[in-house]
């Protein structure tokens, strides 16, 4: 009997221990030494960035403001792909949220279309600062199916683009090099 009682209060001792050891803290993983992973859906990120009070200011302090964003204009990678896709119509263009999105296009066979997205990931101009899809839709007798194209037309579009934003940065670093006021140094001041 005295066996029965000694194996009861240990194994109550062991209960009570094992709660009591399951109660302590789990350290938290150190998530700031990781870098920030860009989100790549658009609209999310454009969220965030409103909510974060992320934006432009045009007259107001930017003391402690969250981002500094360019105009559309400004930014030689956005108008190149704008003009590298002058040719067909834009169903979405959102500067903020980084997207680019044309219509349906259809030269001569109403039958085949195609769609074109643009994801702006960097306002650098990388090859790996932009994400091209290109969709094809086929339709008979009304009955359409959607389908995802990987082509060399889709990186003769990026090659197009970053070339032409190559061109537009370089304009622009010459148009702000020729708007500097010229520096004298020395005794001359005129």
């Amino acid at each position: 009997m005295k066996i029965y009682k000694f194996i009861k209060f240990f194994l109550v001792i062991l209960s009570i221990s094992a709660l009591l050891n399951s109660c302590a803290s789990i350290p938290k993983p150190d998530w700031s030494k990781k870098k920030p992973v860009i989100e790549p859906n658009a609209t999310k990120r454009a969220q965030q960035n409103v909510k974060d009070g992320k934006g432009m200011t045009i007259f107001k302090s930017r003391k402690n403001s969250g981002g500094d964003f360019q105009f559309a204009s400004s930014n030689p990678l956005w108008r190149a792909s704008l003009d590298t896709l002058n040719f067909v119509s834009l169903a979405n263009a959102d500067y903020s949220g980084g997207v680019l999105i044309t219509d349906w296009y259809s030269e001569e066979n109403t039958d085949q279309a195609i769609k074109i997205t643009i994801r702006f990931l960097s306002n650098e101009i990388r090859a790996d600062g932009i994400i091209i899809n290109l969709y094809k839709r086929t339709c008979k007798n009304t009955v359409c199916s959607t389908k995802e194209i990987k082509n060399d037309l889709v990186s003769d579009i990026k090659d197009k683009i970053l070339k032409t934003a190559a061109l537009y940065k370089s304009q622009d670093d010459k148009n702000v090099k020729k708007s500097q006021p010229i520096k004298k140094f020395g005794g001359d001041n005129e």
